[in-house]
């Protein structure tokens, strides 16, 4: 196949164009990671003070998971569980 100078030319611009938004892309995603991770840290710090001040962290963290789901999700799944610990003679 013969060489096309313009598609050589036009194919390298667009390399180049592409080549720039993944670098922004791989980038952005890396500076993310770093905050994700220190955001990570800063909870572990919350619950290490928590736990310092005689909190249940295991508890507290059973409680923030709860806050997040909808109350009659909630009522339902507890109300299942106490239907399951009644047939089990654990009441």
């Amino acid at each position: 196949m013969k060489a096309d100078p313009d598609f050589e030319a036009q194919n390298g611009k667009a390399y180049g164009v592409a080549a720039g938004e993944l670098k922004s892309f791989v980038e952005r995603y890396e500076r993310l990671e770093i905050e994700k991770q220190e955001v990570a840290e800063k909870m572990k710090e919350v619950m290490a003070e928590a736990k310092g001040r005689g909190y249940d962290t295991k508890i507290l963290k059973k409680v923030i998971a709860l806050r997040k789901r909808d109350k009659d999700d909630i009522a339902e799944e507890e109300a299942v569980l106490e239907m399951y610990k009644a047939a089990l003679g654990m009441e």
